[in-house]
């Protein structure tokens, strides 16, 4: 898995010093199917995790933290959900205003610009919230704790390998999306389940597309 996402991180970098373009991809590109592309890729990142916890005996239930029950359980989840994703915007915004502007090519041609553009990049940030929860926070985080014997050191270190896995943004945002992905293991580590993880990484990403696509 980590030899996977070194790739990951190797093609960001190489997007991101390439010459010959100031934006990450060229300006006349179709994104749906680079959306599907994505989120074919985060979906078998996801069975190899289910590969790798079932040959031990165990579930991807047990990596989520279990389902839903009855809706009292989803309620709850929601209800916190609502605060954490305050504080996340909130400490989102306060590091892009502390670190100030980068030199970084652009991402906005991998934003949605049209209608059918935003419906499968509302598909890609569900799915990113449910994949990427499982992989970072449930399989990563639980690793690294049992190999250092410490959450807080396997909360820092899968933030670490979650923001190198957006290199393709840049030095700037790798760095904040790190403390923003240790800020989700947090969420994780004390809620003890990824469901509200999962609802806050889509959620976060839907608006971040759409706020993206009404600004353009």
């Amino acid at each position: 898995m980590l030899l996977i996402q070194a790739v990951l991180v190797a093609i960001g970098f190489w997007l991101q010093h390439r010459n010959g373009s100031d934006s990450v991809i060229p300006q006349h590109r179709n994104v749906v199917w680079l959306y599907l592309w994505v989120m074919a890729l985060e979906w078998g990142l996801v069975a190899t995790v289910r590969g790798a916890v079932n040959a031990q005996g165990f579930r991807l239930s047990d990596v989520v933290g279990g389902r839903w029950s009855n809706w009292k359980e989803i309620a709850l989840d929601l209800a916190i959900t609502v605060p954490f994703l305050l504080v996340w915007f909130a400490a989102a915004w306060l590091m892009h205003r502390f670190i100030g502007p980068d030199s970084a090519k652009s991402i906005g041609n991998l934003l949605p610009q049209t209608t059918t553009e935003i419906v499968f990049w509302i598909a890609v940030s569900i799915s990113a919230g449910i994949c990427e929860e499982i992989v970072f926070r449930g399989y990563f985080q639980k690793q690294f704790a049992a190999y250092c014997n410490s959450m807080v050191a396997a909360v820092m270190l899968q933030g670490l390998v979650f923001g190198l896995g957006h290199s393709y943004q840049g030095a700037k945002q790798m760095v904040i999306i790190s403390i923003l992905g240790m800020l989700y293991g947090w969420f994780a580590a004390w809620r003890r389940s990824l469901r509200p993880n999962m609802i806050a990484h889509a959620c976060s990403d839907i608006w971040g597309g759409w706020l993206s696509s009404i600004l353009r």
